[in-house]
């Protein structure tokens, strides 16, 4: 259902009118009634409802709903400040262990991030810094507990997302000469699109750029997102915003460069300060094109008029050089997330059931430790050796395991 003609999810929305929802497109088999994941989320999501309408045993709470509102909680009662004292909840009142209060709270942040593409919240509150800040630190006892896309979810993933967008490219790109010109932007802005959410994919699976150097941080300014001039295809690298707070350079593998050549082909933004990866967001592309248009002079009908003469307000950005930002960091998740599930990717995680960004950076860890050692790996990653050793010392372990089963077996074959 399109979100701006839904009647029923308002702010005023009671929560567990989505529980079932959304545990429905988590579940596996026919209807979403099975699978570890949603007996598990439906197991915490009633605790959130619990203690979200001031049923959680505590004298002193009274739930989330004002004193003087009679009613169940809804939609319009959250915000950041209600995930900061559900994390600090969980952290200090159930006596949890670490890790366990980390996945409890991914449940619910993940519920959460659902609710925004559904329409139900504007924003993704518990992934706000301010909301985490409570939750404790992992104490890194598992280090393989953190997602790594493995070389066949990596390689089915990029298959699944090059094969789409080369059909909607092919789709736009072979329309008949008489095919009307809204038709044919609609074919273009698909094929836009598609190729956008590849190279993405394609980025995050072989570049191991962490994907807060890569895009849009509304909170820090000097995150803007990478754009087409950070880029330079011939030489296979771009300049992003390093971690440790300086601009340096990362390398472009081959098979990120054809993709990239593609997809700026198909785009051909006015000036290289284009995003690479910018916002589709209609709401937010509508309310740029028409500040920007009434700045330049252009009266209110004449905007609108402009505006009918494009199937989508990107179509028409492009067409007047008019910047959008580039996608934010939650918005490269729900991506991941719709296109998880649209591949139908066998994700067996205790955290995740998406390809997590970080996890295409660590899963490129893994191959670069493996094949060339933790020393090239560090250099790629952008990180210290001794980060890369501790991070994947489950490797080293594994190997040194090697080691000791073929010294018993010399030892064997000697006595």
């Amino acid at each position: 259902m399109d979100r701006n003609s839904s009647t029923e999810r308002t702010p005023l929305t009671s929560l567990s009118e989505s529980f079932e929802r959304y545990l429905q497109d988590k579940g596996k088999g026919r209807g979403g009634d099975g699978g570890n994941y949603r007996r598990n989320a439906a197991r915490e999501l009633e605790r959130f409802a619990e203690w979200a309408a001031g049923d959680r045993g505590d004298d002193d709470w009274t739930g989330i709903v004002p004193d003087d509102v009679d009613r169940k909680p809804t939609f319009d009662d959250l915000d950041e400040r209600v995930f900061r004292e559900y994390a600090r909840h969980l952290s200090g009142d159930r006596g949890l262990k670490q890790n366990t209060v980390q996945t409890y709270y991914r449940y619910i942040s993940a519920w959460c991030g659902w609710c925004v593409n559904e329409g139900y919240l504007e924003a993704h509150h518990a992934q706000r810094a301010s909301a985490m800040a409570p939750l404790p630190e992992d104490d890194g006892r598992k280090p393989g507990d953190q997602q790594a896309w493995t070389s066949e979810q990596r390689h089915a993933f990029t298959r699944y997302v090059d094969e789409r967008a080369r059909d909607a490219v092919e789709a736009y790109t072979t329309l008949p000469e008489e095919t009307d010109p809204p038709d044919k932007q609609r074919a273009r802005y698909a094929a836009l699109k598609a190729a956008r959410d590849r190279d993405l994919v394609f980025v995050l699976a072989y570049t191991a750029v962490r994907v807060g150097e890569l895009l849009r941080d509304p909170n820090d300014p000097r995150r803007r997102g990478v754009r087409w001039e950070d880029l330079s295809l011939d030489d296979g690298s771009m300049d992003v915003y390093r971690k440790k707070q300086q601009w340096d350079a990362a390398s472009l593998p081959d098979p990120v460069i054809s993709p990239l050549r593609s997809y700026r082909q198909l785009m051909d933004p006015p000036t290289d300060r284009w995003p690479v990866f910018p916002t589709f967001d209609q709401r937010t592309l509508a309310g740029l094109v028409q500040d920007e248009l009434a700045e330049r002079g252009e009266r209110t009908e004449a905007i609108a008029e402009r505006r009918e003469e494009y199937a989508r307000d990107l179509l028409l950005a492009l067409g007047e050089d008019i910047r959008p930002p580039s996608i934010t960091t939650d918005g490269a998740r729900s991506i991941l997330q719709r296109l998880s599930e649209e591949a139908d990717i066998d994700i067996d995680h205790p955290k995740h059931d998406y390809l997590a960004p970080h996890g295409g950076r660590r899963g490129m860890g893994e191959v670069l430790v493996r094949a060339f050692g933790y020393t090239v790996a560090a250099r790629y990653l952008d990180n210290s050796e001794e980060m890369v050793r501790e991070r994947y010392s489950h490797i080293e372990a594994g190997e040194l395991g090697d080691v000791a089963t073929e010294a018993l077996e010399e030892i064997d074959d000697v006595a």
